[in-house]
């Protein structure tokens, strides 16, 4: 945390005190915060969060958390008069609106602060201990760190990184591999499995003896080709923390030896038989790092993959596509505008594979986005050179 340069202030004791301030999504220091404790009630904290005030806690820790729940019922509670939605609004206006909707809600749950010292530990009554979790997110003390004034985070943002920690402490059961992938801070959890399945059911192209793994994040596609017999991986991304991620992964898996990690935009140099790439689904701008995993603004990458791919196949060999048709149902991306890409690329579609998302938001419809979580489909594309 030595490279921030951000503060917040805020008035105590009839003083003004500032100190740094840290936000992982990029979010800007509140303007008006308000210094609080265990006497403000949930009603009138929420109404301030809404007016854009943000509170810096110090009294309990347990119950700055207690106020944080209190907040998101608050959020997610259905209003008294609910605003109809118009008639002929499109799937890609209701899209927007889910994404305001959101962006309000963080917004109002970000506005609880919790003060952290140079060391990573809480100045509060019963705060956990967090250090682990924060230098895994943060980075290692060190002589400069400690000599620094207290910093500033959100409440949430801090759970974020708690429940990070317990993720890669835990990992995440795969059961295409038979391990545990264990996801870092800040690297998206592979979570949704269907395009795992996808690519351990689907036939290897004959001689695939190299692969390469397109944004391979937590590693856990190159570990599968590597267990399934591929001899060479090379696995790329430009993320530090993801190759960091990935190489624990593997060196957990003990399948280090098969896999190269590389540092790049999309592409390693050379050819390869096989070129597998699970790109982020919705062309739309992500408000957090992580969510770059999801939302690929303008589909960079996945249009970056398609007009380099033929450029490193080798001859009969295949690109994998694995791409959610989400961003389709909700009119963001239409299926002819894939496909043209796609021939403009000299690509043509040797085979698609499709399978239903079994996640569980499938079967919530109370979402407004239902409609399209219900029919979405994950494909595995067989690409191949014209």
């Amino acid at each position: 945390m030595t490279s921030l340069t951000p503060t917040i202030q805020w008035q105590e004791a009839q003083q003004t005190r500032q100190a740094l301030w840290h936000s992982e999504s990029g979010a800007p220091a509140p303007t008006r915060v308000q210094f609080t404790n265990d006497t403000i009630t949930a009603d009138a904290a929420y109404k301030l969060a809404c007016e854009g005030t943000a509170f810096l806690w110090s009294g309990d820790f347990q119950n700055a958390r207690q106020l944080l729940q209190a907040l998101a019922r608050r959020c997610d509670r259905p209003p008294k008069k609910p605003r109809p939605i118009a008639e002929g609004t499109t799937p890609s206006q209701l899209f927007n609106l889910h994404r305001q909707s959101q962006s309000q809600r963080a917004r109002i749950l970000s506005m609880v602060l919790i003060p952290l010292n140079a060391d990573y530990t809480i100045p509060l009554r019963r705060a956990p201990d967090v250090v682990s979790a924060c230098i895994e997110a943060f980075g290692p003390i060190t002589a400069h760190n400690a000599e620094q004034q207290i910093t500033v985070i959100s409440l949430r943002e801090l759970q974020g990184l708690i429940g990070a920690h317990e993720w890669r402490k835990k990992g995440v059961d795969i059961p295409a591999l038979g391990q545990k992938i264990h996801p870092h801070y800040g690297v998206f959890s592979p979570v949704r499995g269907e395009y795992i399945d996808l690519v351990a059911t689907t036939p290897l192209p004959p001689s695939a003896n190299l692969a390469f793994d397109i944004g391979t994040g937590t590693g856990v596609l190159a570990a599968l080709l590597a267990q399934r017999g591929v001899q060479r991986i090379i696995a790329t991304d430009q993320d530090p923390r993801a190759l960091a991620c990935a190489r624990e992964n593997l060196d957990r898996l003990d399948l280090s030896a098969q896999v190269e990690l590389l540092s790049t935009d999309l592409f390693p140099a050379g050819r390869a038989p096989l070129i597998v790439c699970n790109p982020p689904w919705i062309p739309a701008r992500p408000s957090s790092p992580i969510e770059y995993a999801i939302f690929d603004p303008e589909s960079r990458m996945l249009r970056g993959f398609l007009a380099g791919l033929s450029g490193h196949l080798d001859v009969k060999g295949e690109g994998w596509l694995l791409l959610s048709d989400f961003a389709e149902r909700l009119g963001l991306r239409p299926r002819h505008q894939l496909l043209e890409w796609i021939a403009q690329a000299g690509l043509q579609v040797a085979e698609r594979i499709d399978i239903k998302p079994g996640h569980s938001k499938v079967t919530d419809t109370t979402d407004l986005l239902h409609f399209a979580r219900s029919a979405e489909v994950t494909s595995l594309w067989r690409l191949t050179s014209k």
